[in-house]
């Protein structure tokens, strides 16, 4: 049977109401969930709704019942949800562009961010970095600590996401021209130079030949 709009909204509902009662009374992962009796009488709703709310989050793993225990929070960043939604919505090369075309906006936003900050780009941080740069080094490791730094974690947790998405995304070491221009890159960091770090940020993506730069 298909669902009709008004269940289909009642069931949102219901879900966004569990998602506040999770944050107002602080359950943290592991934390134990009221029983479905008592989310039915705080909620307003039936039973039988808050039922199916619950086996549909603890279908996406967000959410794990223990017999004879009860409900409990789930770490999500266990759950299988982008794994299934990557099966259904990410089969076409346009989406998997869109990927890395979204990824590389994060990254860029956090350059920008980390060169107008001043207590960001004065880090004593960046010489680190630049010292690794002698060593073997993925494409992967600096760039997720720029957005670490940038200190967005909204953007941070979506940029994680987007990651499982793409097709093995910086799992290479980078080659001596890559390096060439992530030292300049971090160079530019340093002073704030938002301009031209995001120059060299664009010329190290052309490096990689991942997406469009623009």
């Amino acid at each position: 049977m298909i669902p009709n709009n008004n269940s289909r909204k009642m069931f949102l509902e219901i879900v966004k109401q569990l998602r506040q009662l999770i944050h107002d009374e602080n359950i943290a992962v592991g934390g134990k969930l009221p029983s479905e009796r008592e989310l039915a009488e705080r909620l307003q709703v039936g039973r039988s709704t808050v039922r199916e709310a619950l086996r549909s989050l603890e279908l996406l793993g967000i959410i794990e019942t223990r017999r004879g225990e009860g409900t409990f929070l789930s770490d999500f960043r266990k759950h299988q949800l982008v794994e299934l939604l990557s099966t259904f919505i990410l089969q076409d090369v346009k989406s998997k562009k869109d990927v890395h075309t979204t990824m590389q906006a994060l990254e860029k936003d956090a350059i920008r961010t980390i060169c107008m900050t001043d207590v960001l780009h004065k880090q004593s941080i960046w010489d680190a970095f630049l010292d690794k740069l002698h060593e073997e080094v993925l494409q992967e490791d600096i760039i997720r600590e720029i957005i670490i730094i940038s200190n967005n974690r909204l953007a941070l947790k979506i940029w994680f996401l987007l990651k499982q998405f793409a097709d093995e995304p910086y799992h290479s070491f980078m080659n001596v021209e890559e390096k060439k221009a992530w030292k300049l890159l971090l160079t530019n960091l340093k002073v704030g130079n938002e301009q031209q770090a995001i120059s060299y940020y664009n010329e190290w993506k052309l490096l990689t030949n991942r997406g469009e730069i623009k």
